[in-house]
């Protein structure tokens, strides 16, 4: 059972990094489930409409009209499964790995100019070694 005060610093945090993710996000000039799409391409590598749909947590239907809306824009293509001939895989296309790109620089352009202007020398520090921290709790 959590100390209350490891519960109070909980609260907080989750407030805290929910406001920063949503702010981040308003940066985006990509849906949101696009872009996961696009990153989970980028990541992994050529994937069935399954596995995205599997690795974004969504349905397969939902996942294969995002993955139509990505085709229609020219940011993923689509082709055949080298070992299962009923199935395709889905991978970036080199605009789909631009805009990709753009709207990460876009979110860490944004963030990037925020810590400068908002942030003492010993606040940057503080929040970089902080990194550190945040990174081990997610890998829980």
């Amino acid at each position: 059972m959590p100390s209350s005060e490891a519960a109070a610093i909980a609260a907080e945090l989750r407030i805290a990094t929910g406001r920063l993710i949503r702010r981040v996000k308003d940066e985006d000039r990509i849906p949101l489930g696009q872009a996961a799409v696009l990153g989970a391409l980028d990541r992994n590598g050529p994937m069935t409409t399954s596995d995205l749909a599997a690795d974004q947590r969504v349905r397969p239907q939902s996942m294969a009209r995002a993955v139509g809306l990505l085709l229609e824009q020219g940011l993923v293509t689509r082709r055949a499964h080298p070992t299962d001939g009923r199935k395709s895989l889905v991978e970036l296309s080199d605009a789909g790995r631009t805009a990709l790109e753009a709207e990460r620089g876009r979110r860490a352009g944004w963030l990037a100019q925020a810590i400068a202007a908002e942030l003492s020398d010993e606040e940057r520090e503080l929040l970089a070694r902080s990194i550190v921290l945040l990174e081990r709790l997610a890998a829980r």
